[in-house]
């Protein structure tokens, strides 16, 4: 009879064909998931699954506030217990500015033990000096700070020359990651066409013009965006606003798991790209 209870592993080879994905905390090759709204069950499950995968979750727009408190701190607690960063969307802090109660805004982030905050100006108008200032005192209180540069009006392009200049003075206020935004549909913000289909040109600019790769996020919320992102850039390029449903699906391209990006597997014994 066979022995049912031995332990069986898939062969080593098999879980990373790419031979470049860190165990976390990672540093580069992060995913930022979107949460839009989900319950604690649901946000359990996906953790349960996929939570090696995930880095950080993003509460979306404005949704915390709206959340029933005990709620709120189970997810934040659940996420930390996964080594996952949970941040308020940026879009509060906008408000927070606006309605001029980011004292309150921060005091209320602490208290839930979110672990960074996002500095945005997506919707508003944020003068710099008063971006440096978010950033410095978020974090003086031992909050991360992921700024994002952008607007989310369609047709919202990025400027190369003020890219550069933001990503530089953000990290040196202290910013973790800087993300470029692209908003939850990826489509004509950006780095994205009003199809959703990359502007290679300005990714290839950025790529090559710009230090630190590490540093900046990628908002990719489409399949076909990730692709090419994960091709102009590798499996170490950091990607946000993904859908809980497509974690999985993109830890697989990551590694050369899935057709799209098949060829980006590496044999574990030699220096070379299948």
């Amino acid at each position: 009879m066979r022995n049912t209870t031995m332990q069986s592993e898939w062969p080593v080879v098999l879980t990373d064909p790419s031979g470049r994905r860190a165990a976390k905390p990672r540093k580069a090759g992060r995913t930022m998931v979107l949460d839009k709204g989900l319950g604690l069950n649901a946000f359990e499950d996906l953790l349960n699954l996929s939570g090696e995968y995930i880095d950080i979750v993003k509460l979306g727009f404005g949704t915390s506030p709206l959340y029933p408190t005990p709620l709120l701190r189970r997810k934040i607690e659940l996420a930390a217990e996964h080594g996952i960063a949970v941040i308020p969307g940026g879009t509060l802090l906008e408000a927070a500015v606006r309605l001029d109660v980011v004292p309150g805004f921060l005091r209320q982030a602490l208290a839930l033990r979110f672990t960074g905050i996002e500095v945005s100006d997506g919707t508003i108008r944020l003068e710099r000096g008063l971006r440096d200032e978010l950033i410095r005192d978020a974090k003086s209180l031992g909050l991360q700070v992921f700024t994002e540069y952008g607007k989310k009006q369609p047709g919202s392009r990025i400027d190369f020359a003020d890219f550069s200049s933001t990503l530089e003075r953000d990290l040196a206020c202290g910013a973790d990651l800087v993300t470029v935004e692209a908003r939850e549909s990826g489509i004509d913000v950006g780095l994205f066409d009003e199809k959703g289909s990359c502007r290679e040109e300005d990714l290839l600019f950025i790529r090559n013009a710009l230090p630190n790769q590490e540093r900046i996020l990628w908002e990719a919320p489409l399949k076909e965006q990730q692709v090419v992102l994960l091709r102009a850039v590798g499996p170490q390029v950091n990607l946000g606003n993904v859908s809980f449903h497509d974690v999985l699906a993109l830890e697989t391209m990551r590694r050369g798991l899935r057709s799209d990006t098949f060829d980006l597997q590496r044999s574990p014994y030699c220096d070379y790209m299948i």
